[in-house]
């Protein structure tokens, strides 16, 4: 079985995505539709050098979804997925390559998604932390026992979780984390508390735009980052992806649920190999690969 990998927030690159528009002219098309339907030239800032620009999570968003959806689009035979699954931003775009979900309310509802996002981390500042090296049951007892809102937000491998919430709780939970023998435990250069209940006020405003959005049955499962499973039931799609935003990212979880199911052949389609990465650090023996257009 062959499972396509989408990246999410931190994948991006100055000049993400130029290679496409200069040599497709789907792609193009797509990258131009996308300038109209958001209002502003994101290739301007995608195609520059700008990585500060790039790193606005308003920008951030739309952009790694635009690399990732149109690079799956202009891939034409290439992607035949028997399953699909993207971390956190990246199940939007999972959702859109497996047409369960227009490229059109895709990019709107990841727009809307960053917006949301973005006014949530202006209302309640937040942030999050990696930690490397202690088993995920110590991570959630630490967390469980640190005064303040601290919770596991992205499982991504074994021995390497995130956590999010409040900045103070965050120092107090790293300092924790390192006596209970982390490797390291160290905030990270983001701007909230994303995958935590800070984030309950974007939940709300999601929620409505997802609602509102027609889902239909995707070609293939999708699985999803709140239940780590294949969904195809399009109901059941807009719960989790409503119920994503304040739940844990569990990619540890999904890659095995994969691999149990099958799973042998995963391709990265977007910006960078992060997923990459991370799959090898769940099997070594599992097959990873770039998606290409050549």
């Amino acid at each position: 079985m062959h499972a396509f990998l989408f990246p999410g927030q931190g994948a991006q690159f100055p000049g993400m995505g130029k290679d496409l528009y200069e040599t497709s002219s789907q792609a193009k098309e797509l990258f131009h539709k996308a300038n109209q339907i958001l209002g502003f030239s994101i290739t301007d800032i995608m195609f520059g050098e700008d990585a500060e620009a790039l790193k606005q999570t308003q920008v951030t968003q739309p952009a790694i979804f635009l690399h990732s959806v149109i690079l799956s689009t202009v891939m034409g035979d290439k992607f035949q997925p028997n399953a699909v699954a993207g971390h956190s931003l990246g199940e939007f775009s999972a959702l859109v390559a497996a047409k369960a979900l227009s490229f059109e309310d895709g990019l709107n509802l990841v727009h809307q998604r960053a917006l949301a996002m973005q006014a949530a981390c202006d209302e309640i500042p937040g942030t999050m932390a990696a930690v490397l090296g202690l088993e995920d049951s110590v991570i959630e007892k630490v967390c469980d026992e640190t005064p303040g809102v601290v919770v596991a937000a992205n499982y991504n491998c074994p021995g390497q979780l995130v956590i999010s919430g409040e900045k103070n709780a965050i120092a107090l939970a790293c300092e924790a984390m390192k006596e209970a023998g982390a490797k390291r435990a160290l905030p990270l250069p983001v701007g909230g508390a994303f995958h935590s209940p800070l984030m309950e006020p974007a939940k709300t405003k999601l929620a409505a735009a997802i609602e509102a959005t027609s889902i239909v049955t995707p070609i293939c499962p999708v699985y999803q980052n709140v239940l780590a499973k294949g969904v195809v039931e399009a109901e059941e799609i807009k719960e989790n992806l409503i119920a994503q935003l304040t739940a844990p990212v569990k990619w540890t979880q999904t890659v095995q649920q994969l691999l149990a199911d099958g799973s042998t052949r995963f391709t990265e389609v977007g910006p960078g190999k992060v997923l990459q990465g991370l799959v090898k650090k769940i099997d070594r023996t599992a097959e990873t690969a770039s998606g290409t257009i050549d």
